[in-house]
């Protein structure tokens, strides 16, 4: 048995195989401070994997929490009867004209950092502050889309409140999440006859399902600092992908919840001008009894759920529409339980409605300057809301076919305030600027032509549109007949009337449920009671460890001999664990066994990296990163449960699962068949 000298973290062990350790790399590898740190007993590249069935949490309540970017809301349904689902009351304040089943996801703590309020309450009273005091005032809106966008984030990445103060993200997002917390069990208390027990309530928050491992450790790590659940319980939490939740919920929808956008009335109607989709799909229903071997999509009149006449291998596409971003995924129908499988490696960016948003603030930039509109966000925050408000209600009213001009009102604040600052009104900034598709009127508003409005949403737009059809040239996805449009973006005539523009004549029917808005939160909730509905996923990244391996001349490079008492090894080789686009069934294991190089070690941490690439070889190669760390929290060698055993030979056997919506780890030490604390941290890097 040999030994190698401590370097870095840990202590490392080498394998009486001669094929393969993991151990440090020679001096001047990119790696030297970086090195896994512990051997593998247990060397195969690729050992079988185990599916184990996963384990069922006891609880009464499933109560869902969609994080949304522009809008949030939660729902819930008991485990007595799962398909029931309980929508929110009703929120105070709002919008006119506008459902309140969800509230906007905007924070205001007090200039302290006290909680003060959340959602429509919170934006009405920083409205309503004097702006010399709001600009002591914290508030936070559309925050969800930092975790997306950064590339370094940590527990101590920080959020930019309206005002420019910073705080903790952790704990923004942790005031927000502890409301819907408190304000889902007053209202659950005030249903159940009797007072809910803390543990009885399975928890669930959605997430796009683009986010990598690190964003989605950073939401459970927020609900833990928000109460929701424990480390201890940590099993009463699921964190579930938005378009796997609608996907879940819109296979239960019936054909008069759903309306079909391929469907016109002859002459091109309008877009409101939709048949049923049972009658839209009678067609295809008849073609297909004319062709046995067409996998064509069923739906027949009168059918209650829309996949009581799916086949099995049948296939469709959801596409999540949201605030911040746009998911895709695709999903092949199995039965006879009606699980699904995933085709395709979850995929989108971010081409949410917010995108709207910021091309306003472009052409503001350019009708009155780009350093008026930073210094008034700066120093009129509350009137930069109300402007964004004013904007966000007319952006709901546009549409493709739309006739006549939208005002949009400009608050008295800026109107003043740029007229102090540069020494004329906002009608002469408009008369000189080059933008002659807005307009001044004489009530204080811009008027903007519908042609203009129209124009703000195509870069989004397109960029969904190009996303969708990438995803539909894969080979992997060929035969999917149906798109499911859902999310709060979906809500918007324009998006609906190009995605179908773009894609009706490529035979794609695409199809939006009546409660768009709503489908992620209700699916979530269906998600939360039956988590084993998505039986396979595919893996976005390959994972794995760098190791040792005996070194080839010829095959393996130069540069990376590393000679160690007489034996010659290849460094930083990186050993697989999981493959990019690697279909991974929910429960399904790959187990690596690892031992403690020293008597008396406590912890053992090994490095993981990951790549988007199928066939890397090293860890040094271009687009491997370190990712993560997998860490074991060993008992003391001299505890009772561990008397007799050999420090030297102290197996520890971890068992990795990467089908489920987070990658998971669990250990036992083989010697005493007791479990092992096991964690994996993404956001240490």
């Amino acid at each position: 048995m040999l030994t190698v000298p401590e370097m870095g973290l840990q202590g490392l062990y080498i394998s009486s195989s001669p094929e393969r350790s993991p151990v440090p790399s020679p001096p001047g590898s990119p790696r030297t401070q970086e090195s896994c740190g512990i051997a593998p007993l247990t060397p195969s590249q690729s050992p079988k994997p185990e599916v184990r069935a996963p384990q069922r949490a006891s609880f009464s309540v499933v109560v869902a929490i969609d994080f949304g970017t522009t809008s949030s809301g939660y729902a819930f349904s008991f485990a007595t009867d799962p398909e029931a689902i309980h929508m929110m009351r009703k929120w105070e304040g709002g919008d006119p004209g506008v459902a309140h089943q969800k509230t906007p996801t905007c924070l205001l703590l007090t200039p302290e950092g006290i909680f003060h309020s959340f959602g429509y309450t919170a934006r009405d009273y920083y409205h309503d502050l004097d702006p010399e005091e709001a600009r002591d005032w914290l508030y936070f809106e559309k925050f969800k889309m930092k975790i997306h966008s950064a590339t370094d984030l940590t527990l101590k990445t920080q959020l930019e409140a309206v005002n420019g103060k910073k705080m903790l993200a952790l704990e923004v997002f942790a005031h927000a999440l502890r409301f819907f917390k408190e304000h889902a069990l007053q209202e659950l208390r005030e249903q159940s006859e009797c007072m809910l027990e803390k543990d009885a309530v399975r928890w669930v928050l959605t997430v796009p399902a683009i986010w990598k491992q690190p964003a989605k450790q950073f939401m459970r790590e927020a609900a833990y600092l928000a109460g929701l659940v424990s480390r201890e319980d940590a099993e009463k939490l699921l964190i579930a992908l938005e378009p796997e939740a609608a996907s879940v919920y819109c296979r239960k929808l019936r054909l008069h919840q759903l309306m079909d956008l391929s469907s016109r009335t002859a002459g091109g109607g309008r877009l409101g001008e939709r048949r049923s989709i049972d009658s839209s799909f009678r067609h295809a229903r008849e073609q297909l009894r004319r062709s046995r071997h067409s996998r064509t999509f069923l739906v027949e009149s009168g059918v209650g759920e829309l996949w009581s006449e799916m086949q099995e291998g049948d296939r469709y596409m959801v596409a999540d529409c949201g605030g911040g971003t746009v998911d895709l995924t695709v999903h092949q129908l199995e039965q006879p339980h009606g699980t699904l499988k995933e085709l395709y490696k979850a995929s989108g960016g971010p081409y949410g409605a917010v995108g709207v948003d910021l091309a306003f603030e472009q052409l503001l930039c350019r009708i009155f300057g780009e350093d008026f509109i930073a210094k008034f966000k700066r120093q009129r925050p509350a009137a930069w809301v109300d402007l964004t408000i004013a904007f966000e209600a007319r952006k709901r009213t546009a549409g493709p076919h739309r006739a006549g001009a939208l005002n949009i009102s400009l608050p008295f604040s800026f109107i003043d305030f740029y007229r102090k600052q540069r020494g004329h009104n906002v009608e002469t900034a408009l008369r000189r600027s080059s933008v002659n598709f807005v307009k001044w009127s004489s009530q204080g508003m811009l008027r903007m032509s519908c042609e203009a409005m129209n124009e703000l949403f195509q870069p989004t737009v397109s960029g969904i549109i190009q996303h969708i059809e990438m995803l539909l040239a894969k080979p992997e996805v060929q035969g999917v007949k149906l798109l499911f449009l859902v999310g709060g973006f979906a809500e918007s005539a324009v998006l609906q009337h190009a995605v179908q523009e773009a894609l009706g004549n490529r035979g794609l029917r695409v199809v939006v449920p009546h409660d768009v808005g709503l489908t992620i939160l209700k699916g979530a909730v269906l998600f939360g009671q039956a988590p084993g509905v998505v039986r396979v996923r595919r893996s976005p990244l390959t994972y794995g460890v760098g190791v040792l391996n005996r070194f080839v001349p010829g095959h393996h490079p130069p540069e990376k001999l590393l000679v160690r008492d007489g034996r010659r090894w290849c460094t930083d080789v990186f050993e697989r664990f999981v493959a990019a686009e690697q279909s991974v069934a929910l429960g399904e294991e790959v187990r690596r066994s690892y031992c403690p190089a020293r008597p008396g070690q406590r912890r053992v941490l090994i490095n993981l990296y990951c790549c988007a690439a199928e066939d890397a070889r090293f860890i040094t190669d271009p687009g491997v990163r370190k990712c993560g760390a997998l860490s074991l929290e060993l008992e003391p060698e001299g505890s009772p449960e561990n008397t007799g055993t050999s420090p030297s030979r102290r197996e520890i056997r971890a068992a990795m699962q990467f089908g489920d919506t987070e990658i998971k780890v669990t250990a036992v030490d083989v010697s005493t068949n007791r479990s092992v604390r096991a964690a994996i941290d993404f956001l240490s890097n």
